[in-house]
């Protein structure tokens, strides 16, 4: 995951909608089940799904009441966290 992504992923669904993302994940996933898609092709793609899930978690705390940039600093933390366990 990368955070200047999920920023600018959490920016975008601030200006229009998180739908467009939920509909992009959707694209993407049957996208991966290509059985012709090669490995680092199916990597890109779970990288930005991995980001758009994150943005719409970071969304999710900002309309919650958190600050953004807590919130992204939030998330980055339960990710990290969750990686070194």
């Amino acid at each position: 995951m990368k955070l200047p992504v999920i920023k600018h992923l959490t920016n975008f669904i601030e200006e229009n909608d998180q739908d467009y993302i939920l509909e992009t994940i959707e694209t993407l996933e049957a996208l991966s089940e290509i059985p012709s898609l090669k490995e680092e092709e199916l990597d890109v793609i779970g990288e930005l799904i991995s980001n758009m899930y994150g943005a719409i978690e970071v969304d999710k705390m900002v309309k919650e009441g958190m600050s953004k940039k807590d919130a992204l600093n939030a998330f980055m933390k339960r990710v990290l966290g969750s990686i070194d366990t």
